[in-house]
């Protein structure tokens, strides 16, 4: 199937889809991506898309983040796995996904300025933990939650 047939099965599925998401931790800030595809076109959220065929939830990861960020990354562990169902006016699905979302870590010698904005992201960037809550990402509530989970996991780990 090629990848213009596989972005058309995403849309009114017959069977939920498999997501991944990286939630990456740096010098106090958290990566994230405004969306340059449906689902959630233009709203911030941590980089990730829809595990492939064949490939490991890891790879996945790797594969996702280098995609959208350019960044070299190492998945962790897994923080969360949450529902992603998007319905249309009439009450069918449009989008549905699982996502699992890890923690993971930037590859020795893999720098912060090192991020850029690419595949389906419009933009990405680093920001800080207290920025989170302003209205210009309008991140929504259940995003909010596992990236606080990943600070206190990296701040525990730092202790």
């Amino acid at each position: 199937m090629g990848r213009t047939d596989e972005a058309a099965s995403r849309t009114y599925p017959t069977v939920p889809r498999v997501g991944v998401a990286g939630v990456v931790i740096a010098d106090g800030c958290v990566l994230l991506i405004r969306r340059g595809k449906e689902p959630m076109r233009g709203r911030w959220s941590v980089p990730g898309g829809a595990l492939e065929l064949g490939e490991t939830m890891a790879a996945g990861v790797r594969r996702e983040l280098a995609e959208e960020t350019g960044l070299r990354v190492t998945p962790q562990m897994v923080l969360t796995a949450i529902d992603r169902i998007d319905v249309d006016e009439s009450g069918r699905v449009r989008y549905q996904y699982v996502v699992v979302d890890w923690l993971c870590g930037l590859e020795p010698g893999q720098g912060m300025e090192a991020v850029v904005s690419g595949d389906d992201a419009m933009d990405a960037r680093w920001v800080r933990r207290k920025d989170l809550l302003l209205a210009e990402y309008d991140l929504a509530e259940v995003m909010l939650d596992v990236i606080e989970k990943a600070f206190e996991y990296v701040e525990g780990m730092s202790r």
